[in-house]
């Protein structure tokens, strides 16, 4: 009996070491590039809208993976589809670097289908594995993401610049995760035959895709998404603009993200305890829209800190909610690995617009008022999409 239980433990403790290193592979391929886009325009000879694309190819391949991520893993196995998804991720990060605009392309798409896999089936796998610890596993995961976001974006810079590996090696060395993450997540193959798990409606009812809830959640991931890489891409730039040097924006980039980590981690324990969680999707709403009304006025490097700060501490309780809404919209696990499909397939669609318009904007405009204008107006529809789906309802109703 006492073995048992420890076993049990030991398998626990993988499989939460194992969520966080594939969480700490989910973004820092697509934020390191913002920090060192302007040097990689240069190199390759891009236009600002054809730089915007490297950070909008990810979110295409998100909106296009999302949907056959859960049909693939009740094939061989939530486990085994995100192993695959790490290994995907390592050869985009590894193609990427091979110095020309295509491969650049071709990688970024394959580091996009990689992370949609990470995307869609880690929070079903939560919600199917440790369903009584849905909150805080949710934190967890998403803190390390974010954490690491954050990291990437502040070091992307001085690992290219500082050390002079150029931007080739600099955006190699975040494949060194992805190896770790897969040697770690190995065990859970042990487990995978053991484990259950369907795409299929376990009662018959209508397809989330017909759910208004469904639609609002996916709005709400989208359009906070939509403001989440569209800062990432250009914010750099935005401060650049403002007066700060590059290295200084980079880490402003990253700061932003590090701020955000408290919101993102407590986020998802204080919505699991709320009634509803319309409340929350108020706050984010007045941090962001404060934050990006800073932004469009620019002042006093001191106000634009501030600026900065409000975003990340909205970036991070947006995200942490959008995706804590799968499982709180969610009666099971198959329904919120449908409604992670859903949402994230749809959601992405919408986001993917965000660095390439704003980008393209940039190079209509030559300012960043009538870019940030158009993120200010995001935010407003995201509180729109978010007052319904902060409600105390389950898709399947």
């Amino acid at each position: 009996m006492g073995d048992q239980k420890e076993k049990e433990k030991v398998l626990s403790g993988l499989l939460v070491a194992g969520v966080i290193c594939i969480a700490a592979n989910l973004r820092p391929a697509i934020t390191s590039v913002g920090p060192v886009i302007g040097t990689i325009r240069h190199s390759l000879h891009m236009s600002n809208a054809q730089a915007g694309f490297i950070t909008t190819l990810p979110l295409l391949a998100f909106a296009l993976i999302s949907p056959l991520a859960p049909k693939l893993a009740s094939r061989i196995g939530q486990e085994l589809t995100l192993l695959l998804g790490i290994v995907i991720l390592f050869i985009g990060i590894l193609a990427r670097t091979a110095g020309n605009a295509a491969m650049l392309y071709i990688g970024t798409a394959f580091i996009g289908t990689g992370i949609a896999i990470g995307n869609v089936l880690l929070p079903s796998l939560i919600k199917h594995r440790v369903p009584a610890k849905l909150g805080l596993m949710t934190s967890i995961y998403t803190t390390v993401m974010g954490g690491f976001a954050a990291l990437a974006s502040g070091v992307s810079v001085p690992i290219v610049n500082g050390l002079g590996l150029g931007w080739k090696w600099g955006l190699l060395f975040w494949g060194i995760f992805s190896i770790l993450a897969a040697l770690v997540w190995l065990p859970q193959l042990r487990e995978h035959a053991k484990v259950k798990f369907s795409t299929h409606q376990e009662t018959p009812g209508r397809s989330v895709w017909l759910s208004s809830l469904a639609w609002q959640v996916t709005l709400f991931l989208g359009l906070q998404s939509f403001l989440f890489y569209s800062t990432i891409a250009w914010l750099a730039e935005i401060m650049v603009s403002h007066g700060a040097s590059l290295v200084a924006a980079g880490w402003m980039v990253s700061i932003m993200q590090f701020v955000s980590l408290p919101a993102t981690f407590m986020t998802p324990i204080w919505a699991e305890r709320m009634k509803n969680q319309i409340p929350l999707v108020f706050g984010i709403t007045i941090f962001y829209l404060c934050g990006l009304t800073g932004l469009l006025y620019g002042g006093h490097m001191l106000w634009m800190w501030i600026c900065i700060i409000l975003i990340g501490i909205a970036q991070g309780a947006s995200i942490s909610l959008a995706l804590a809404f799968i499982g709180l919209r969610s009666k099971t696990a198959t329904e919120a690995a449908n409604l992670s499909g859903m949402s994230q397939s749809a959601g992405y669609l919408v986001a993917a617009a965000g660095p390439f318009l704003i980008g393209w904007l940039y190079d209509r405009a030559h300012n960043w008022h009538m870019p940030v204008v158009v993120m200010i107006i995001c935010g407003i529809l995201m509180l729109a999409a978010g007052a319904g789906a902060g409600r105390n309802k389950y898709v399947s109703k």
